[in-house]
């Protein structure tokens, strides 16, 4: 008899990737409730409120309603808090639940776990920002001017928060820690950063001011793809976006590669 020829068990070197992939997706689409609803129904009142309620009263801002003009920025907002807190939710939980240590044991790379987890947040985000556009663009016929400069914006923005989540889930020491970046400085930053507002009438040194802070190119690059005008250059703030999503991405891709606080 001829002898049975050799299994390989050679794991497959995306196999490891997928199911990170999909277990992240799904942990999204299981607790929908929390990680897609409620984030859509506050950015919707935001609009209500915010927009139609209140837009006839205020005059128009760089030639736009007001309520379309907050439209932008508050989906920006809300794909961007999505996608910070889905990962550093995720990490603090793995590290806190030692359920980590069999990801980083498994035969995968460094940049596939980096990109399961990247991909469980930009999933997130997309589902909000997409449904958010969808009922928002009808209720303030808020237009869609430069849709592949949109898509490089939101690549760039959920990339980046993900990443910033990701940071942040291995460092925190608590819930209230990765909660504290979230409330106490992203929230706070992105209000700043032109949602309700142009920059352009605060005045000097306000205006001035308000450049320095990153998150206001977040919102004016997400703002130029819907409305085609924006306060600042979208070369400008697109490349700005972009240097920090690099420097996001290479630190947290750092802390993969070197398990500096994920190994015990």
């Amino acid at each position: 008899m001829n002898p049975l020829p050799p299994v390989d068990v050679e794991p497959h070197p995306w196999r490891g990737l997928a199911w990170l992939t999909r277990r992240e997706c799904h942990r999204v689409l299981k607790l929908w409730k929390q990680t897609i609803l409620a984030p859509v129904i506050s950015s919707l009142l935001f609009i209500l409120v915010f927009g139609v309620s209140l837009g006839d009263s205020i005059a128009e801002v760089n030639g736009f309603a007001y309520e379309i003009f907050i439209v932008p920025g508050l989906i920006a907002m809300a794909m961007a808090q999505s996608a910070y807190s889905n990962n550093s939710s995720t990490i603090f939980q793995a590290r806190n639940d030692r359920y980590l240590d069999d990801i980083l044991s498994a035969p995968m790379s460094a940049w596939q776990v980096h990109l399961g987890y990247i991909a469980g947040g930009a999933m997130r985000s997309l589902i909000i920002g997409a449904v958010l556009a969808a009922l928002a663009l009808p209720l303030t016929g808020a237009p869609l001017e430069q849709p592949l400069a949109l898509a490089l914006a939101v690549l760039l923005t959920i990339t980046s928060f993900g990443a910033l989540g990701i940071i942040v889930g291995i460092y925190a020491q608590s819930w209230d820690n990765q909660s504290f970046i979230n409330n106490i400085v992203i929230l706070p930053l992105i209000f700043l950063g032109g949602v309700f507002y142009s920059v352009s009438r605060l005045g000097s040194p306000w205006e001035q001011i308000s450049h320095l802070n990153p998150l206001f190119y977040v919102v004016e690059a997400v703002r130029y793809g819907f409305l085609g005008s924006a306060d600042v250059s979208p070369l400008l703030s697109l490349g700005v976006v972009a240097v920090i999503t690099f420097a996001l991405v290479a630190w947290a891709q750092f802390l993969f590669s070197t398990g500096h606080r994920l190994k015990p």
